[in-house]
């Protein structure tokens, strides 16, 4: 077994501090002890896997479905099918390395066991990227929805000025705020009273879509289906890469480890089962909405689902229960992610790379209460004021770059630790972690230039922060000097 070290053999100095690794041991006995305390253990399987779904199943597929469509055709199912095997890869990942280390670090604490405390922290970076811009970039989508629910129910909605960000028409975006805000309250009250109100939200969603495609199957006509490889193969991947970022989500519990009852055993059940339950979702609607529209007139539509039912079915009220259904899928994904990037946070303040208060516990709800605070404060104010374009956009490779150590990480902790217990092992292993990590890649340099200079930009102002503040700040540094 590996000693409770920071330093890797025959290194010294201030390289050998980049490279510095947490036993895993030690995460397994640190079970969620923090310097400012312990989060509590209260969510079951049924909690981790709607807390996955909740942070998955959002405004993806009411929106992306118009983006994939005029590039795959009817073969979009089958889309949405190459997407989850893609997904799939970095999933049995996720689930056997969750298993191992079940605390709330997600891919940064599986970083830093095997790739060293620099690449840990650019993770954990890229993980603030994902989850802070992608949470801000919902709650913006969250407003188009609530006035579209508006517009149908009372013929009125919110002015520009109040519902967009400078540089988009407006002064600021309130209803980006009040959902921010809504989320950061349930946040405080408790995880467990969090992810209760997170397992009805994704009901609701759930039922939504299910009632889309039980109205969107009554239109269904087979010639809608011919061609269905219209665009070929070549397509039937493009919309697959399109459609990989619907997926984007599924790791949320493992974000939980620290608060499941049973962490080595449901976690990896819920990561998997999680996308199991959204593939066939997004299956079945892509299957609908196809079946009951020709393919070319999903060209432009950005609200693809609405576009349907409005052309299918003479009455309101269908596309009113839509947009009630968006509004609740996009409030239980600003709920969940906001919830993932907080303990994140908490566990990198833990290990000392950010300030200490951000793992302070409170002992009456046993949240990480500054922690939330401040992250909620952070996303409603980028929601509020900024334009995010091509930022958002950049979400995508932090995500990607996360999903790819993760592969790494398990082949790796296969080499050096091939005796620790799992309570579920990556089948096939090393055939698909390897090509968990070739899609990544793939995904990543299909992306264009402007996002990789964000990026870039990002990563940048990332080492800045951690050679000033974060290195000599790590706990394993003070284990060293001691």
């Amino acid at each position: 077994m590996e000693q409770h070290t920071a330093r890797p053999p025959g290194r010294t100095g201030f390289a050998a501090s980049m490279l510095r690794r947490k036993p895993v041991e030690a995460f397994v006995d640190e079970g969620g002890v923090g310097q400012g305390g312990t989060l509590r253990r209260t969510l079951g399987l049924t909690q981790l896997t709607t807390l996955s779904i909740g942070a998955t199943l959002g405004s993806g597929i009411f929106v992306i479905l118009g983006e994939a469509v005029p590039v795959a055709g009817p073969a979009v199912v089958l889309s949405f099918v190459l997407a989850g095997i893609t997904a799939l890869f970095s999933a049995l990942s996720y689930a056997e390395l969750a298993g191992m280390i079940p605390l709330s670090g997600s891919s940064y604490s599986y970083a830093y066991a095997t790739l060293g405390e620099l690449v840990a922290w650019v993770c954990g970076w890229c993980l603030v990227l994902e989850y802070g811009v992608s949470v801000a970039s919902v709650a913006v989508g969250w407003g188009q929805y609530l006035n579209e629910l508006l517009q149908l129910a009372f013929g009125v909605a919110i002015p520009d000025a109040l519902s967009q960000p400078p540089g988009d028409g407006g002064i600021v975006n309130l209803p980006a705020i009040a959902v921010v805000v809504l989320a950061m309250f349930l946040l405080l009250a408790g995880a467990k009273e969090s992810a209760t109100a997170n397992t009805v939200m994704v009901l609701v969603k759930v039922v939504t879509l299910v009632l889309f495609c039980a109205v969107a199957f009554t239109a269904v006509r087979a010639g809608n289906f011919s061609p269905f490889l219209p665009m070929g193969l070549a397509g039937l991947s493009a919309g697959g890469a399109k459609l990989f970022f619907s997926y984007i989500g599924f790791d949320a519990a493992s974000t939980a480890g620290e608060e499941a009852r049973n962490p080595q055993r449901d976690l990896p059940r819920a990561i998997l089962l999680s996308l199991g339950i959204v593939t066939v979702l997004y299956c079945l609607v892509a299957l609908a909405a196809v079946g009951a529209l020709p393919w070319q007139q999903f060209d432009g539509e950005q609200a693809a689902l609405s576009h349907v039912l409005t052309t299918i079915v003479d009455n309101k009220l269908w596309a009113a229960l839509l947009a009630v259904g968006a509004i609740v899928a996009i409030s239980s994904v600003v709920l969940t992610v906001l919830y993932g990037q907080t303990r994140i946070l908490f566990a990198m303040s833990r290990d000392g790379l950010v300030p200490k208060a951000l793992s302070k516990v409170d002992p009456k709800s046993g949240t990480p209460r500054v922690n939330t605070v401040v992250v909620s404060l952070f996303v409603g104010l980028l929601a509020a004021f900024v334009p995010l374009g091509k930022l958002a956009d950049a979400t995508s490779i932090g995500t990607l770059f996360a999903f790819g150590l993760v592969n790494i990480a398990v082949l790796l902790l296969r080499r050096r630790h091939p005796d620790l217990p799992r309570t579920f092992r990556a089948p096939l292993s090393p055939v698909t972690p390897v090509l968990g990590v070739l899609c990544c890649g793939y995904l990543m340099f299909s992306l264009d230039v402007a996002t990789w200079i964000v990026f870039g930009c990002w990563m940048a102002a990332g080492l800045v922060l951690y050679f000033c503040y974060g290195v000599r700040r790590s706990r394993l540094a003070t284990r060293e000097a001691a």
